[in-house]
């Protein structure tokens, strides 16, 4: 196939229908179901663009084993050129989807992409594994299958361990071994685009405890599977559909979050890449590159959702004419520099990659890392200057309706802005409304804290990670200039 067609990816829906949930009620088509439908068509959207004369070059820029075109995402880089392919493709993607879609269909390709360029680490628990893990990734990248991942061990007692839960299938894990493959049981989360994903792969984040080894398992499942089961949380809006007018963003770009319960489900042993390994499994990060891969892409889609929330803000000040006023100008510019900042590590992320003993070319990941680290305080930090700027005016904006009402007259007189009419003010705030007022917006502040984990975590490998000794060498050449105190040779 190559690259599939937007109602090629809807019609595999349809027709591989899985079990969801969401409101107490079962979803029969997630392609028509006011929760999903529109989501659904945004990733449409995207697929079709792989084929647009306009943007096939750069999003359909990889080769598979056929000599087809296929998803750029795919493209293992080699060379700098290769690395500044993808970060095109990844920046035209997130531009279409103004960086709202954190899990959009090229994230999951990318980290594919990793793991088949590590693929040697698989072959450490035997070559099947190494083998199950090439012919999956091949089957992804020639059906252009749009994957979901699930990380996350429900929330039930962060204390303890997996295997000290007060039930053994409360966490996801291997219930039994069988002929056919595993039989697995219990739960995960955080399955972003779960319902109109293809596919979703399960592996474990590097904090398995011993005695875990049934949890220690990595494989994929299409999300039709007989026992597979999703509970999908509510839309944001009550009555499932946000107007296009009053909310540009949130009616646009809203995605789906599930659980994944997994009732006694058989995973066929040519799915299963990690089989009850704990410290293969662990080890996963570090033993491939799915940090460099991934990080390109996150840190590509972060930067265009940082550029959006700025130049919101900007918008804002400048149609009440805010922005002749310094702390809003103060405000705006902070977000202005810390663009710089993200785009300087993106490049030069690039610009220090290594090659690998197989020849691949890795991005160094500190400058990732540190974008990793930075955009979950950045961002919540945009959302609240946005708040400021727009003050009480975000919360005082008509509804569409009162331009064809007797009111009229008073919205387009008295909502005019200083530089800008009241239809362009009205929509300017709205906007902005999506992305620092309603339920859609605090769900994205929250996805940027979270979306590569715990943020203390996170700081905390920076500490370990971070090159400490390029700082200490300065500290120790300085103390040097003080000498030795005086009378101490005779002491």
């Amino acid at each position: 196939m190559g690259v599939r067609s937007g109602s090629e990816y809807l019609d595999h829906l349809r027709s591989h229908p899985r079990e969801v949930w969401v409101e107490g009620q079962r979803v029969e088509d997630v392609t028509r179901h006011p929760a999903f439908g529109r989501t659904a068509r945004q990733v449409a959207r995207l697929y079709d663009l792989q084929s647009d004369p306009e943007h096939a070059k750069v999003l359909a820029a990889a080769v598979d084993a056929g000599g087809r075109s296929c998803a750029t995402a795919f493209l293992v880089p080699k060379s700098q050129q290769d690395l500044r392919v993808r970060r095109a493709a990844f920046e035209t993607v997130a531009e279409q989807t103004f960086g709202l879609l954190g899990r959009s269909p090229d994230f999951m390709n990318t980290m594919l992409a990793a793991f088949l360029d590590g693929r040697d680490y698989f072959r450490k628990a035997g070559a099947r594994f190494e083998d199950n893990l090439v012919r999956y990734v091949e089957h992804v990248r020639d059906n252009d299958l749009f994957l979901t991942h699930a990380l996350i061990t429900p929330q039930n007692d962060r204390s303890k361990a997996s295997h000290e839960q007060a039930q053994s299938d409360l966490h996801l894990g291997v219930v039994r071994e069988t002929d056919e493959g595993l039989i697995v049981r219990g739960a995960r989360m955080l399955a972003t685009m779960g319902p109109v994903a293809d596919e979703v792969l399960i592996y474990s984040l590097p904090m398995l405890k011993p005695g875990d080894e049934r949890y220690a398992v990595a494989f994929a499942l299409p999300l039709s599977t007989p026992g597979l089961r999703q509970i999908a949380r509510p839309p944001f809006e009550k009555g499932l559909v946000k107007d296009h007018y009053e909310h540009p963003l949130a009616s646009r770009f809203e995605e789906p979050d599930s659980l994944l319960v997994f009732d006694d489900v058989l995973v066929p042993w040519d799915r299963v890449f990690i089989n009850q390994d704990v410290e293969l499994s662990n080890g996963m990060y570090g033993g491939t590159a799915v940090r460099q891969f991934t990080a390109q892409q996150t840190s590509v889609r972060g930067l265009v959702k940082l550029k959006l929330i700025t130049g919101a803000m900007i918008a804002v000040a400048r149609a009440i004419k805010a922005d002749i006023h310094l702390h809003v100008q103060n405000m705006i510019g902070e977000c202005l520099d810390a663009i710089e900042m993200v785009e300087s590590c993106i490049v030069r992320a690039e610009l220090e990659a290594q090659a690998a003993p197989n020849g691949t070319l890795r991005p160094n990941l500190r400058p990732y890392h540190a974008i990793r680290t930075f955009l979950p305080t950045i961002y919540p930090r945009a959302v609240e200057y946005l708040q400021k700027v727009g003050a009480g005016g975000l919360l005082m904006m008509p509804a569409e309706s009162d331009f064809g009402s007797p009111v009229a007259r008073d919205v387009i007189k008295y909502y005019q802005g200083a530089a800008t009419g009241s239809v362009d003010r009205i929509r300017i705030f709205k906007l902005a409304w999506d992305l620092c007022g309603d339920a859609f917006a605090s769900r994205q502040m929250q996805y940027e804290r979270y979306y590569v984990g715990d943020p203390v975590r996170l700081l905390a490998s920076s500490y370990h990670e971070g090159n400490r000794s390029a700082c200490t060498a300065l500290v120790d050449r300085a103390m040097e200039l003080a000498g030795e105190p005086a009378g101490m040779s005779g002491n």
